[in-house]
C-alpha cells in the first residue's frame, strides 16, 4: 500500500508538471487525483472551497443557424449562413443511438456516472498522458467541453476567442464553475443534445445533423456504426481530420474512426467482431456541398438582395454590428415578395434575347406600384465565381448597398423626371419650344445645381440622334420622340435643381452610392443606375405619385417562433393628376414613340426607352397600374471600352443597340407573361381641364399656308417621333470606366 501511494504521489508530481508549475494547479490536480495525499487529509470538498468552485451560471446565446428564405407563397427558395451558421439543430431523439454511444465512448465514457467534474477520469487521463509522453486521452468531461464551446461561440472579438481556449488555470477554473451550473440546470440527455448540436466536425459542418449530411448525405438519425464512429472521432481535432482538405486528412480521419471502434469494443458497447468488420469499411466521405450560399438558389440575385437588405435595413438592428450579429446567429425564416411567376417570366424573356455566354449582360427588376414589393430580379449571366463559365459574382440587378456594382448610365429613362417637373410647374400637354438639332446653354448660369453653382456649359453642344433636326416639340411629342435638344431646353426652363429634386423624390440615387451628378445633362441620364431603383421610380408614377421604397421582406420569424411583419414604406411625393398626365404622355411610346416598332402589351401601359450616348448602355423602363419594370443591358467589362456597337447578342448581330432593340422587347414579353391572368387596370384619365391644350406663348406656331396645289404626301412633319434616341450628354468623373457594372463615365462627344 505504501509503495502504491508512492507511485501515485510520483504520478501526481508529473501531472502537476504537465498542467503547469502553479501551486494552485498542483493543489487542484492532487485533489482531483487523490482524496488524500501523503496524509494531508485535503479532501475534494476542502479544495473546492479553497478554489471557490461553486456553480456559476453560463450564458448560452442561441447557436448560429442557417437563415431560410421563402417566396410570397411560403415556399423555400434559398438559405444562407455566416461563419458557424451552417448548422441545423436537432433533438436528441433525431440522432441515431449508435452515434450517442460512439461519442460518449470516445469523449467521456463515464458521462452518465459522474458529475460536472470527472475526478477519476481526469486523473486517469492525466497519468496516461504523462506515461505516454503526450495527449492520449482528454481529461475534460462532455459537460466541460460543452461549456468551452459555448464560451467560444459567445466570443465577439479575437481576444475573447483566444481567452475561451487559453491553456490557463483561471480559464479552467471558470470552465469548471460553469460546468457545475450546467449539471444542475440540465439532465444528462439535454447536455448531450446541446453538445452534439454545438460541436464542430470539420469541413464547415457545425452540429451533428449538418455533419451527417455533409459527410454521408443522410440525416443523423440514419447513421450506421462506422459512420457514427467517424463523426465521433472527428470532434477531437477537426482541422486535422477535415476530409475536404485532401487525402492525408482523410487518412487521419480513418485512423481516428478505428480508434473509436476499438474503444467501443473495449467498453463492451459493440463486439470485437463488429468493430473489426466496421474497420474494413471505406471512409465513405461523400463531400456533399455545404448548404447556405445564394449561388445554390434558383434565384441568386433575389437572394443576394435579401441578404444585403438584412445587413443595411435598420428594421433588423439599429447598427450594422447588431444586424451582422443577427445574421450570424441566424435561425431566421424570412418571407419575401418573390413571385415565381413573374420571376420565370423575366428569366424566359431575357433568355430569349441574351445568352449566358454573351459579354453584354441584361438585368431586370419588377416592382409593384403602391407597395414597392419587388416581384422579380433576373439577369442573363449566371451567378458565381467561375469566370471561364462567364459567371458573375455580384448582384447585377441591385445597387452596391445590396451586393451590386456601379450600374449603367440610365440614358433617356431620366427624361420623365424633367417632364414631371414641367407638369408640376403648370405646363400643359401641348406646351413646347422650337429647338434646333444641337443645343448650347445660353450661359453658365442657365443651369444651377442645388448648391447654387453654375454648371451650364455654353461651349458644349448636345446633339440629337436619330430623331433628326430641330423644330417645335411639345411635352408630348418631345417625350415620344425622346428629343435631346428639347429636353435640355425644358430642363433649362424648369430648373436643373428642381429636376434633381423630382428624381430624388421618386427614390433616384446612384447605384454606387455616390451623390447624384447634378450636371447640365442630368435629364439625359449620365448617372449610373440599377434596375431596382429605376423600376421603383417608375412604379411611383404608376401609383399616381405614391413612392414606395423597394421592399423584399414582408415578415421574419425568429428561432423562437416570434413573427415580425414589415409594411411598405410609402409616401405621396407627387400630385396625383401630375402623375396621371405623365402616364398619359408616356403611354404613347408604344404607338407613336420609340417603342412603336415593337408595340405594346395588350393592356394600358406606359414607358420610356433609354439609349446612352455612344451606345454604352440601353434601357427600357415602363409600367402598368399593376406592375412596373426596368431592363438594362451593358457590358460589365467597361461600358465605354465595350459599347453596344457591332456586337453579337443572343446569337444575333447588332450594328448598334437602342433602348427598344433588346431591353424594350425583354420588357414587353416579360410583362405579358408576368401579368397573364391579372385583370387589366386602366390609367386614371388625364385632367384635360388642367393639362389639355397649350399655354399662351408656348403653343405651336401656325404653319404657313400651303401654296395652291402643293401636297406633301403625308410627310411626318416636325412633331413625328424618331425611331431611336440619344441619352447621355453628361461629362463628369472622367476615367471612371469599368466599375463593378462597367458603367463609369468619361468625357463624351455627342452626335
Amino acid at each position: 500500500m505504501q509503495a502504491q501511494g508512492k507511485d501515485q504521489g510520483s504520478a501526481v508530481v508529473k501531472v502537476v508538471k504537465l498542467f503547469g508549475a502553479s501551486i494552485a494547479t498542483g493543489v487542484l490536480v492532487a485533489a482531483v487525483a487523490l482524496p488524500a495525499v501523503g496524509g494531508a487529509g485535503m479532501t475534494v470538498n476542502a479544495t473546492t472551497d479553497e478554489l471557490q468552485l461553486r456553480p456559476e451560471e453560463l450564458k448560452e446565446p442561441p447557436l448560429p443557424e442557417k437563415t431560410t428564405l421563402l417566396d410570397a407563397d411560403g415556399k423555400q427558395f434559398a438559405q444562407f449562413h455566416f461563419n458557424e451558421g451552417n448548422r441545423e439543430s436537432v433533438k436528441l431523439d433525431q440522432v441515431a443511438d449508435v452515434m450517442k454511444t460512439a461519442i460518449v465512448a470516445i469523449e467521456d465514457y463515464r458521462f452518465y456516472e459522474h458529475g460536472a467534474i470527472d475526478l477519476e477520469g481526469t486523473f486517469r487521463a492525466a497519468v496516461k498522458n504523462v506515461s505516454g509522453g503526450g495527449v492520449i486521452q482528454g481529461g475534460s468531461s462532455i459537460t466541460q467541453q460543452y461549456v468551452k464551446l459555448v464560451l467560444l461561440n459567445s466570443a465577439e472579438t479575437k481576444e475573447e476567442q483566444e481567452a475561451a481556449v487559453a491553456p490557463t488555470f483561471s480559464r479552467k477554473l471558470n470552465e469548471l464553475r460553469h460546468a457545475l451550473a450546467v449539471e444542475e440546470k440540465y439532465t444528462k440527455s439535454e447536455i448531450l443534445e446541446r453538445y452534439l448540436n454545438i460541436s464542430y466536425f470539420g469541413a464547415g459542418a457545425y452540429g451533428i445533423e449538418t455533419a451527417s449530411r455533409r459527410f454521408f448525405d443522410k440525416p443523423a438519425s440514419k447513421l450506421n456504426l462506422w459512420e457514427a464512429a467517424t463523426l465521433a472521432g472527428a470532434v477531437q481535432n477537426p482541422s486535422q481530420t477535415d476530409p475536404s482538405r485532401g487525402k492525408a486528412f482523410r487518412d487521419r480521419l480513418l485512423e481516428r474512426r478505428n480508434v473509436v471502434l476499438n474503444r467501443m469494443a473495449e467498453l463492451g458497447k459493440i463486439t470485437q467482431q463488429e468493430a473489426d468488420e466496421a474497420k474494413k469499411k471505406k471512409l465513405g466521405w461523400k463531400d456533399i456541398p455545404a448548404p447556405g450560399g445564394c449561388e445554390e438558389s434558383d434565384y441568386p440575385y433575389f437572394c443576394l438582395y435579401v441578404q444585403h437588405e438584412l445587413l443595411t435595413n435598420e428594421a433588423f438592428g439599429k447598427s450594422r454590428k447588431q444586424r451582422e450579429r443577427t445574421l450570424e446567429r441566424g435561425g431566421l425564416v424570412i418571407k419575401t415578395t418573390l413571385d415565381r411567376k413573374a420571376q420565370k417570366a423575366s428569366e424566359k424573356a431575357i433568355k430569349q434575347f441574351v445568352k449566358t455566354s454573351d459579354k453584354p449582360v441584361a438585368a431586370q427588376a419588377m416592382v409593384v406600384p403602391g407597395t414597392g414589393a419587388i416581384k422579380a430580379m433576373a439577369a442573363s449571366r449566371k451567378f458565381g465565381g467561375n469566370k471561364k463559365k462567364n459567371e458573375i459574382s455580384y448582384n447585377l440587378v441591385g445597387d452596391a448597398a445590396h451586393g451590386g456594382g456601379g450600374g449603367f448610365q440610365a440614358g433617356s429613362t431620366f427624361k420623365p423626371f424633367t417632364l414631371l417637373t414641367a407638369l408640376e410647374q403648370g405646363m400643359k400637354l401641348n406646351d413646347g419650344f422650337t429647338t434646333g438639332s444641337g443645343y448650347n446653354a445660353p450661359s453658365y448660369g442657365a443651369f444651377r445645381d442645388c448648391k447654387g453653382n453654375a454648371v451650364g456649359d455654353p461651349k458644349h453642344t448636345v446633339s440629337n440622334s436619330s430623331e433628326g433636326g430641330g423644330g417645335f416639340k411639345t411635352l408630348t411629342t418631345g417625350t415620344l420622340g425622346s428629343v435631346n435638344t428639347f429636353f435640355l431646353r425644358l430642363e433649362e426652363e424648369v430648373g436643373l435643381c428642381e429636376t434633381v429634386k423630382m428624381a430624388k423624390r421618386l427614390g433616384i440615387k446612384r447605384a454606387d452610392g455616390r451623390p447624384l451628378a447634378e450636371v447640365e445633362t442630368f435629364t439625359l441620364g449620365p448617372n449610373e443606375m440599377d434596375p431596382v431603383t429605376v423600376a421603383g421610380a417608375y412604379a411611383a408614377i404608376a401609383a399616381r405619385g405614391t413612392y414606395c421604397k423597394p421592399m423584399v421582406i414582408t415578415e421574419s420569424v425568429d428561432r423562437d417562433g416570434k413573427a415580425t411583419p414589415y409594411k411598405p414604406e410609402c409616401k405621396q411625393v407627387l400630385d396625383e393628376e401630375v402623375a396621371d398626365a405623365a402616364s398619359h404622355i408616356m403611354s404613347g411610346v408604344f404607338t407613336k414613340g420609340t417603342m412603336s416598332q415593337y408595340g405594346g402589351i395588350g393592356r394600358p401601359a406606359a414607358g420610356k426607352t433609354g439609349t446612352t450616348d455612344g451606345y454604352t448602355a440601353a434601357w427600357f423602363a415602363g409600367f402598368t397600374p399593376d406592375l412596373a419594370s426596368a431592363v438594362s443591358i451593358g457590358d460589365p467589362r467597361g461600358a465605354f471600352k465595350h459599347p453596344l456597337l457591332n456586337v453579337n447578342i443572343g446569337g444575333q448581330y447588332y450594328g448598334y443597340v437602342y433602348g427598344a432593340t433588346i431591353s424594350g422587347r425583354i420588357w414587353k414579353y416579360s410583362m405579358i407573361d408576368a401579368l397573364k391572368g391579372v385583370k387589366a387596370t386602366p390609367f386614371t384619365p388625364v385632367n384635360m381641364d388642367r393639362f389639355g391644350g397649350c399655354s399662351a406663348g408656348r403653343c405651336a406656331p401656325k404653319p404657313p399656308p400651303k401654296p395652291e396645289g402643293d401636297d406633301d404626301g403625308g410627310d411626318r412633319g416636325p412633331d413625328g417621333p424618331g425611331d431611336g434616341e440619344d441619352g447621355n450628354g453628361g461629362t463628369f468623373w472622367p476615367g471612371n470606366d469599368g466599375g463593378r457594372n462597367g458603367g463609369g463615365s468619361i468625357p463624351i462627344v455627342t452626335r
